[in-house]
C-alpha cells in the first residue's frame, strides 16, 4: 500500500522540533508538534469511516463502518484495532449531543460535546463546547461555513491545541473535501483530538 504524506509543516517552537520523545508515558503525548493526514474514508470498506496517517505515512487511527450508512456509534482503534474511544450521538427534543467513553473499562463518558449558546457566527460558521466530564474543563469545537475540511479546537482560553486545513500534494494540488491536515499542538493527547475529530465526522454525517 503507497503510503500518504502530509503536507509540511513550518515549526516555530525550535524545542518543539528537536525532541521526539514522549513527555508522559502516554504514547499519544509528544513533546512536539504532530501532523496527521486524514481521510474520511475506511480502508476496509472503502465507505463511511475515517483513516488517519502520520507523518511517516502509517497508519495510526481508523473507524471503520461496515454497514456504509451513517451512524450513531462509532469506534475509533488504533492500527491493529485496539479500542480507543466509542462516540456516541445523543437524541434529545431539543439539540443532539455526542459523548465519548475511552475504553479503559470506565462506564462514564469522558467528554460531552453540545452546539454552543454562540455558536451561530454569521458567515464565519459555528461552534460546539467540549465539557470534560472529570474536571468540568472546557474545549470548544469550530467549524468553517461551507469548509467541511477546514475546523480547529480550543482550549478555554482561546488557544488553539488543533486544527486542520485541506491537504495539498507535494505539487501544490488541493485535494478533495475529505482529505485534510491535521495538526496537533505539543502536550497534547493526539487519541482525543481524534475522538473530537471523530465528533466532528458524526456532526457532518460523515461516519
Amino acid at each position: 500500500m503507497a503510503k500518504v504524506h502530509p503536507l509540511s509543516i513550518s515549526k516555530t517552537d525550535d524545542a518543539s522540533t528537536t525532541s521526539t520523545s514522549s513527555c508522559s508515558n502516554n504514547k499519544y503525548v509528544t513533546s512536539k508538534r504532530e501532523t496527521f493526514t486524514i481521510w474520511m474514508k475506511s480502508l476496509v470498506m472503502q465507505g463511511k469511516g475515517c483513516t488517519a496517517f502520520d507523518e511517516n505515512g502509517e497508519i495510526v487511527y481508523r473507524i471503520d463502518n461496515y454497514n456504509n450508512k451513517h451512524s450513531n456509534e462509532v469506534y475509533l482503534m488504533d492500527l491493529r484495532g485496539k479500542l480507543l474511544f466509542t462516540v456516541c450521538e445523543k437524541k434529545t427534543c431539543f439539540f443532539p449531543s455526542w459523548e465519548g467513553y475511552k475504553n479503559n473499562g470506565a462506564n462514564k463518558a469522558l467528554f460531552q460535546v453540545r452546539k454552543s449558546c454562540s455558536s451561530i457566527l454569521g458567515k464565519k460558521g459555528f461552534a460546539y463546547k467540549v465539557t470534560m466530564r472529570s474536571d468540568g474543563s472546557c474545549y470548544r469545537l469550530e467549524g468553517l461555513s461551507g469548509k467541511s475540511s477546514e475546523f480547529r479546537i480550543t482550549d478555554s482560553n482561546g488557544g488553539v491545541v488543533a486544527e486542520t486545513k485541506r491537504k495539498q500534494s507535494s505539487s501544490g494540488v488541493v485535494l478533495g473535501d475529505d482529505v485534510f491536515t491535521l495538526v496537533v499542538e505539543p502536550h497534547v493527547d493526539h487519541s482525543f483530538i481524534m475522538a473530537l475529530v471523530t465528533v466532528y465526522g458524526l456532526i457532518r454525517h460523515q461516519l
